[in-house]
């Protein structure tokens, strides 16, 4: 893969992440971005307030409640969830998050978006970390190059 926009490639030198909006239901898609973390070496936690565990690991309910400091989280969570999200991360000194959203809203939101550049946490908003992580599978390849095109990926 060519090299990805610098913000993905910032927001993926980091070695540790949280993954907020993991669900005990492993089909879900934020559990499809915890574990493809996992997978290609970063160290990753779930966090979601209405589990204590997810995938055999335990989960948080909020960033502050986090063992260890994070490098950037990744939100796969409604778009309303966003700002709170942000302010999570800016009082927890945690310096990126990446909004996911592929078709449709997503984690999206203006609001989040806004309050990321008001509290200066780096904010990605859009695409999908399977979009970058090598090796990147066809489906995600096509659909970053799909949603590259409608301007809905990371530039």
């Amino acid at each position: 893969m060519k090299q990805p926009p610098e913000p993905v490639a910032a927001f993926l030198r980091g070695r540790r992440f949280a993954v907020a909006g993991v669900s005990r239901d492993g089909k879900q898609t934020a559990n499809a971005v915890y574990r493809k973390l996992r997978e290609s070496g970063y160290r990753v936690v779930p966090v979601n307030p209405a589990a204590r565990e997810v995938e055999g690991t335990r989960c948080y309910p909020d960033l502050a409640s986090l063992p260890e400091p994070v490098d950037g989280v990744v939100a796969v969570t409604p778009p309303g969830a966003g700002v709170d999200l942000v302010r999570q991360c800016a009082q927890a000194g945690i310096p990126r998050l990446w909004l996911h959203r592929s078709f449709g809203a997503g984690s999206v939101s203006e609001a989040a978006v806004a309050e990321a550049r008001e509290r200066g946490v780096e904010c990605i908003a859009g695409g999908c970390p399977l979009m970058y992580c090598d090796p990147v599978d066809p489906v995600h390849r096509c659909m970053r190059w799909w949603l590259g095109k409608r301007k809905r990926v990371p530039v």
